[in-house]
């Protein structure tokens, strides 16, 4: 995962950069702190020269915030500094201090030494007060400049930190604050992380499969193309059984001409994101749709009955044996999975969701919940494929061909609970170079 990396640096107290016959030369700040506090004219401060800095939680490389500070010159002994995200908007679903700072990951270095790695911390369960976050930085002896560095590696889910004065503290080996003063950081949503964007896979006529990484933009969804490799024309069918996601992740099978199913497990490098096959067996012919769902299968034979292979959780031997969900099945002219369930189109054209249903000992033949109409007009598409989110949403979204060879891009939403797709954007032409996208 790539992420926001902060540099956080402590030059010269109450200097800023100014140009001087093509070098720079540094003018004094004002301190950020009230100097009209009582005793202010006894403490140092902290000041950030270049102002506030925009911070993307996510992939984007990294930006760089700089801190200076100064020490008056009777200050004396081993000096504490610490760093305080002053958070209040705490979002629902658990977030605390503890779990956000577990998410912040950084390194620390003093006046240019070798950097360390060092641990963001919450404050909620040993310090009175609100809850924080804070960074405490190595200990250093008392100079009248010091220097800090620290990376801070934010991931995408943490975008909702927001904007922060975030304020810096030195202390003596008294407890006796030093120096102290803020800085300003506007925390943004970034690129989402690997993990969290959709990947596509599609093979060409001469059987050459192709993989478009999510960029997580919806208005350029995809990423240029790159090849997995030759051989997969050997396939009648594929069928993603977990989600394909940027950072490689996504297992399927694959059913060759002889009926044979084979398993690509997911490797996690998106250079290579499969596995060598394993073989699972023989006579999938027999079935004229395979549709995955959270790493178990569902296939329909050629009388319109379904099947449910329950996963095993073992590569060499995937599926449990399968059980009959039911019959009228070939009233669907596609089935694709999406979000864990499957997106079905009748031969009307209309589309439907099958939201997934949790299989239990008590319920062993029915994998998906009542299905819900998406809308008409589906029959336009001659390829429909879910995917993982496309945007910067969290909601797993789909994606379709027409006849013409334009792919469209359908933003997942949550409607009675399920997600389904709305509202399509055009990604593109030229896709009716592949007979296959999924």
């Amino acid at each position: 995962m790539r992420s926001a990396v902060v540099v956080a640096t402590a030059l010269v107290a109450g200097i800023a950069p100014v140009a001087l016959g093509g070098a720079q030369a540094f003018a004094v700040t004002a301190p950020t702190r009230a100097a009209a506090a009582a005793g202010a004219e006894d403490l140092g401060f902290i000041t950030q020269p270049g102002g506030r800095l925009t911070v993307p939680a996510g992939a984007e490389g990294p930006v760089t915030l700089d801190i200076t500070a100064s020490l008056m010159p009777d200050t004396t002994g081993q000096l504490k500094a610490r760093i305080t995200l002053p958070i209040t908007n705490w979002p629902v679903g658990g977030w605390t201090d503890y779990r956000t700072a577990a998410q912040i990951k950084s390194t620390c270095s003093v006046d240019g030494g070798a950097a360390v790695p060092c641990s963001w911390k919450g404050t909620s369960l040993d310090e009175d007060g609100p809850a924080r976050v804070v960074l405490d930085l190595p200990v250093k002896p008392a100079a009248p400049r010091i220097h800090y560095a620290v990376t801070l590696d934010l991931p995408d889910t943490l975008a909702w930190i927001g904007s922060l004065d975030a304020p810096v503290t030195l202390t003596d080996e008294t407890g006796k604050v030093v120096a102290d003063g803020k800085v300003g950081l506007d925390v943004v949503q970034g690129t989402p992380d690997a993990w969290r964007r959709a990947a596509l896979h599609a093979r060409d006529h001469d059987g050459v499969l192709w993989r478009y990484e999510g960029t997580g933009k919806t208005g350029k969804p995809f990423a240029t193309r790159t090849k997995v490799g030759g051989g997969w024309g050997a396939y009648t069918a594929v069928t993603p059984v977990t989600t394909a996601t940027a950072d490689g992740r996504g297992d399927l099978v694959a059913r060759d001409k002889a009926g044979v199913l084979w398993y690509y497990k997911g490797s996690g490098k998106p250079s290579a994101p499969f596995a060598p096959r394993v073989r699972v067996g023989g006579g999938w012919n027999e079935y004229t749709a395979l549709v995955g769902r959270d790493g178990d299968l569902v296939a329909r034979d050629k009388a319109g009955v379904l099947w449910f292979y329950k996963k095993t959780g073992d590569v060499t031997k995937p599926f449990a044996a399968r059980v009959r969900v039911g019959a009228g099945w070939n009233t669907y002219s596609a089935l694709t999975p999406q979000d864990g369930g499957a997106l079905a189109r009748d031969t009307a054209g209309v589309l439907w969701k099958y939201a997934p249903k949790t299989v239990t000992a008590t319920n062993t033949t029915q994998p998906y919940q009542p299905r819900q109409r998406v809308g008409g007009g589906w029959n336009t598409y001659t390829a429909i494929a879910g995917t993982a989110d496309l945007g910067a949403y969290g909601v797993p979204d789909v994606v379709a061909r027409d006849a013409s060879g334009k792919l469209y891009a359908y933003e997942g939403v949550v409607r009675n609970g399920t997600v389904v797709p709305d509202g399509r954007t055009l990604v593109g032409g030229g896709w009716n170079i592949y007979d296959l996208i999924f």
